[in-house]
């Protein structure tokens, strides 16, 4: 019965550990903040290739 309610536990403090995360990452916009970071290095890539024209 220990280990069950001690397992039990462990998946609360996990579970409340993820939504605690999830509420700060919505909460600072920390989601969007790291796409737009992510947009930026992607389009510093692909701005610098050169593009070949085939008509």
């Amino acid at each position: 019965m220990a280990k069950i309610v001690k397992l039990l536990l462990t998946i609360i403090k996990v579970l409340v550990i993820v939504v605690g995360v999830l509420f700060v990452v919505y909460f600072w916009n920390l989601d969007q903040k790291v796409l737009g970071w992510a947009y930026k290095q992607v389009n510093l890539m692909f701005d610098r290739k050169k593009v070949d024209l085939v008509f």
